[in-house]
């Protein structure tokens, strides 16, 4: 990894859009900041696409679809997409706006994976000792979460434990920062990003990879750092690095929505930059 100040400002100059996960990456001890806000903002403003893509649930992330200037929050990794009719342009406290929700997988899809993925959450549950499931469970509809590092700490064997549970079940399951997530289906957070940039815009997000950066911070982001060419970590990433195969490109200075406000401050400021 190098340090973000590395980074060309022609290549800064080229990007068109943001990919970003959402917890330790744009939120600071589980919620957004200020400056982080602000940087979501001026990215907009600034005319960029903006798109947050996470592994927390449909029904926490709806709030933010409302309120947040983004084009979508793609949730449960790449299952659930949120747009609001003010298309991203402006903060707007209140909750104006109109949301709509679309899914990758079909509802009888939907229901029949629900079902079994609730059998299997049980057995993770049962097996793992100290495994809880998540607090957001009450709004997830296309996967599972137990927590490892929220409101309750599991150690590194027990999480490898519920992994290989989910997998044993033919669930795919990464772990966040946060949560260890198990689901049913092809999608994840590549996936995910390729199936918003054909809905909103109708592109082919492969074809324009080179106008895009991912900002993540941990093992759940390594695919996107792979796939993409421009892609950064927060700060907090090194906890994750021995367990990553896949790198991202650069480091920022700052942690969690600081850092994420320095990726911001980088692209802008590469935009008024001589050529």
């Amino acid at each position: 990894m190098q340090e973000l100040s590395t980074w060309p400002a022609s290549e800064r100059r080229a990007i068109t859009g943001v990919f970003t996960d959402i917890d330790d990456t744009l939120t600071t001890e589980g919620a957004i900041t200020a400056d982080a806000l602000q940087a979501l903002a001026d990215l907009k403003a600034a005319g960029l696409q903006v798109i947050p893509i996470t592994g927390r649930p449909v029904g926490w992330s709806e709030p933010f679809a409302l309120v947040w200037p983004v084009d979508a929050i793609v949730a449960e990794n790449g299952a659930v997409a949120l747009t609001s009719s003010r298309n991203g342009l402006q903060p707007m406290p209140d909750g104006q706006g109109v949301l709509s929700k679309t899914y990758q997988q079909d509802e009888a899809t939907r229901l029949s994976n629900y079902a079994r993925m609730q059998q299997v959450a049980a057995r993770v549950v049962r097996e793992v000792a100290g495994a809880v499931i998540s607090q957001d469970s009450a709004g997830r509809e296309t996967d599972i979460a137990i927590d490892h590092s929220e409101f309750a700490h599991l150690p590194p064997a027990a999480i490898a434990q519920a992994v290989e549970i989910m997998r044993s079940e033919g669930m795919n399951a990464t772990v966040s920062s946060i949560h260890i997530n198990g689901w049913y289906g092809a999608h994840n957070k590549l996936a995910g990003a390729r199936w918003i940039v054909r809905k909103l815009f109708g592109r082919k997000l492969d074809a324009e990879m080179a106008n895009w950066v991912y900002v993540g911070d941990s093992t759940n982001d390594q695919l996107m750092f792979e796939a993409f060419p421009h892609s950064v970590g927060v700060a907090n990433i090194a906890r994750f690095v021995p367990e990553l195969t896949h790198l991202p490109r650069y480091i920022t200075r700052g942690e969690r929505g600081a850092g994420f406000a320095e990726v911001a401050a980088a692209l802008l400021a590469a935009r008024h930059s001589p050529a």
